[in-house]
């Protein structure tokens, strides 16, 4: 066990270092020492934030033993704090996302349960859709990744829960991507419940930001009333105020 906490304290220094790449070697070299489990018992002993650190940069050339081995209580608690990173693209997200909930040996509904048990777990789905938006829409729509054309044409809450447990229109087989359509069909046929609360999180998250850009462009022409184009001044179009004269005087 002394062997173990060494190895813990010398992979969180390495990522405090920024060292990710150390640390996964360490966590790697256990592994092949003495086996999966050890490694296993030593994530379980990672504090989220380290667990997260490594898995999350992933990389699709390979596979990553930690992404292999963690569980899914430990990947649910690292995904709702991935946030913290404050990364806009969500990239890191989604691929690990996609790395670990479809690795070979992985049950996605286990991966997904865990993560919608936990507070935040809907907001990091949501998060995780978040460039998809409109599909993902008219997925709840009609049952067809189809793109929402209207705001107006979202399905309200009650209509939502009615039609959770209709049949599929598209069996999973003919949209098995690994990627974000794959998930919103397991969300959505399988866990219909966290799909609706994500579904609702995520139309709050769109709205926020249709509304932070409409107050962007609201002050941007405010700030360009009132703005004379030199050009128009010279050719006698506009006259400055009598402040702007007076300053001109004074200059």
């Amino acid at each position: 066990m002394s062997k173990h906490l060494a190895l813990i304290e010398k992979t969180q220094s390495l990522i405090a270092a920024g060292d990710i790449v150390g640390a996964e070697s360490a966590l790697v070299e256990l592994a092949d020492a003495e086996g999966d489990g050890a490694l296993m018992v030593v994530l379980e002993q990672l504090p989220p934030k380290d667990v997260l650190a490594v898995i999350r940069e992933y990389d699709n050339s390979r596979e990553s033993v930690v992404g292999l081995l963690v569980s899914p209580a430990q990947f649910a608690r690292a995904v709702v704090i991935e946030k913290l990173y404050k990364d806009l693209t969500r990239t890191h997200l989604r691929g690990m996302v996609n790395a670990v909930i479809f690795r070979e040996d992985a049950e996605p509904v286990e991966f997904l349960t865990a993560i919608g048990d936990l507070d935040g777990g809907a907001e990091a789905l949501a998060d995780y859709f978040s460039d998809q938006w409109s599909r993902v829409e008219g997925f709840a729509r009609s049952g067809s990744f189809d793109p929402a054309d209207e705001y107006g044409k979202m399905l309200s809450q009650s209509a939502l829960l009615a039609s959770a447990y209709e049949r599929p229109r598209i069996q999973q087989d003919e949209i098995a991507d690994r990627d974000w359509m794959q998930l919103a069909w397991i969300l959505r046929y399988e866990l219909p419940d966290l799909f609706i609360e994500m579904l609702m999180v995520l139309r709050a998250k769109v709205s926020a930001h249709q509304a932070a850009a409409s107050d962007e462009e609201d002050e941007e022409d405010s700030e360009d009333d009132g703005k004379v184009e030199t050009g128009d001044t010279d050719r006698g179009k506009a006259t400055p105020t009598a402040r702007e004269s007076d300053e001109e005087s004074a200059i």
